[in-house]
């Protein structure tokens, strides 16, 4: 197994002693019972994490969204990291970004046959989303919401970064874990995400030796799988394009405001020889004067064949705002991004995923 560095500041260990305090003090509350956790008469999935930053919790979701639309009606409920409102919002074709979050929007704009809402305060987004008739919800999928624990999910999924095993992690803020490694215990299902295609049978049973589930857990390992590159920007002479189609010799210039933009960096450098960055924080609201330095940074670059490349995360901020350069609509493309079971065990994950849903299905 390859290594991989993880920058832990020690000088702060102090500090994440005192937040690991209050952070543990409060789950023993949930454990016993001290403080309220709800139960809910249909199937409730947690997608979450132990750790702040991207381990890929949308792919994830989105490929439960693939899995279930079809047999069951589906809602997504999010807390809308970051967006400009309050309480509980019910998408609808009205919705943006700023109303709803950027990641419920992407789910929003992929899905328009599901349900996606937001709520800081889950159990009443639950509450709201069961009130629905015509058709009633049939499985709640949360994200990001393993830390809310006044939900108790029947199914909790949890999601940790390859290149960072919540092992191999510190708490906050000497490291990026929310709360404690043993949090893993509340755990149905785990997943090591964002794996190389190629890892060695060695490197699997490292992984899980490190990871030390118990019995009752299930371990699973995924991968990215890149789509087309999608014009932003779409019109007659503005297509679509395979990855396999970029010639060696064009410039790229990803752009990105999401917590781990490195992988798409390698994946493009797999195509083209030349390929800047321009990042920014996770969830980043993009700026007049940002989207003037994104342009600047273009015109740089040399050569007539270049173009930006950016995620889906970041199209839902960039495509509707007013300060979007024109020069550049031809010129900026999406990279769609799926996730992949390994080790042949996709089958064992969808009938595990679907059995729990057929189970706990609301009336029988």
């Amino acid at each position: 197994m390859e290594e991989h560095f993880i920058k832990i500041h020690k000088w702060l260990c102090p500090a994440s002693w005192l937040y690991g305090a209050g952070v543990g003090f409060r789950n023993k509350l949930f454990d016993w019972g001290t403080l309220p956790s709800k139960s809910f008469d249909v199937p409730v999935v947690c997608i979450g994490n132990l750790a702040v930053g991207g381990t890929g919790k949308t792919p994830h979701t989105e490929y439960l969204i693939t899995l279930l639309q079809n047999e069951y009606n589906v809602a997504v409920l999010s807390r809308g990291y970051k967006r400009r409102t309050k309480g509980y919002i019910l998408s609808d074709a009205t919705s943006t970004a700023q109303t709803i979050g950027d990641e419920p929007y992407q789910i929003r704009s992929k899905f328009p046959g599901i349900r996606v809402a937001v709520d800081e305060k889950r159990c009443h987004g639950i509450k709201q989303l069961l009130a629905l008739k015509d058709p009633g919800v049939e499985v709640v999928l949360l994200d990001d919401a393993f830390q809310h624990r006044h939900v108790k999910a029947g199914l909790n999924i949890l999601l940790t970064d390859y290149h960072r095993l919540f092992c191999d992690d510190a708490l906050l803020p000497a490291g990026l874990l929310r709360e404690s490694a043993s949090g893993k215990r509340r755990a149905h299902i785990v997943i090591v995400t964002k794996c190389p295609r190629d890892m060695k049978p060695i490197t699997y049973n490292i992984i899980t030796k490190k990871l030390g589930l118990l019995p009752y857990q299930d371990l699973y390992f995924s991968t990215f799988r890149y789509g087309k590159l999608k014009p932003l920007f779409p019109d007659a002479e503005n297509t679509s394009r395979e990855l396999s189609d970029l010639k060696p010799g064009e410039q790229i210039l990803l752009l990105t405001g999401i917590a781990s933009p490195a992988p798409l960096f390698i994946e493009l450098k797999k195509h083209a020889r030349h390929v800047e960055q321009q990042i920014f924080a996770d969830h980043h609201d993009f700026t007049a004067e940002d989207l003037k330095e994104v342009s600047a940074r273009f015109e740089q670059m040399k050569g007539k064949q270049k173009m930006i490349v950016t995620t889906e995360k970041d199209a839902t901020r960039l495509a509707r705002h007013p300060a979007f350069p024109k020069e550049l609509k031809q010129n900026i493309y999406i990279l769609p991004v799926e996730i992949e079971i390994l080790q042949n065990q996709q089958v064992n994950f969808n009938k595990r995923i679907i059995g729990y849903v057929r189970e706990n299905k609301r009336n029988g």
